[in-house]
């Protein structure tokens, strides 16, 4: 046996690159041909992400101690949006209310913008943690994480080319 087999055949705990799972979590990216600058205005300021993600509307500009709410025309029913952490044309972190299969009373999600291409691009990534490791835990994370998928999809031909693909996406 070769040493790479035994450490492929090495108990978890003795592997030092693995550690037991608390929680569920994942990121989605997506390219933007579109500056920081511009990428991030579109995710905060409520007018731009009315007009693509939230089509209900939102209110309150994604900025720390702001009143934010989001609300979906296909899914109606506002709901509140806390702001944690912005970093103008790099960072915001959002929370919500977390449901009973959440490991936290609320759920994280990151968005970070980052400049590709001198700064011509932006590389989006959003991350969304703390579901729980039960099959409610598993579908909670994985329904967020289409519909984060699905907002950055929207986000970008909304960007750059004026179209709003979530009408009828839904529903």
């Amino acid at each position: 046996m070769t040493d790479e087999q035994s450490t492929q055949n090495a108990p978890a705990a003795q592997n030092d690159q693995s550690r037991p799972l608390e929680e569920l979590s994942f990121t989605v990216t997506g390219y933007i041909s579109k500056t920081p600058h511009e990428t991030y205005e579109a995710v905060a300021d409520p007018e731009q992400l009315s007009h693509y993600f939230t089509t209900g509307g939102a209110r309150g500009r994604l900025e720390a101690g702001a009143e934010v709410t989001w609300d979906f025309a296909d899914f109606p029913g506002r709901f509140p949006v806390e702001v944690v952490e912005n970093v103008q044309d790099e960072k915001i972190v959002i929370r919500w209310e977390g449901s009973d299969d959440s490991v936290e009373a609320n759920t994280t999600t990151t968005f970070e913008f980052t400049p590709v291409d001198d700064g011509a691009r932006t590389l989006v990534t959003i991350t969304e943690k703390s579901w729980k490791l039960t099959e409610g835990g598993a579908q909670g994370a994985f329904g967020n994480c289409m519909g984060w998928t699905g907002m950055l999809s929207a986000l970008k031909v909304w960007i750059e080319h004026g179209i709003n693909l979530r009408e009828g996406y839904y529903k």
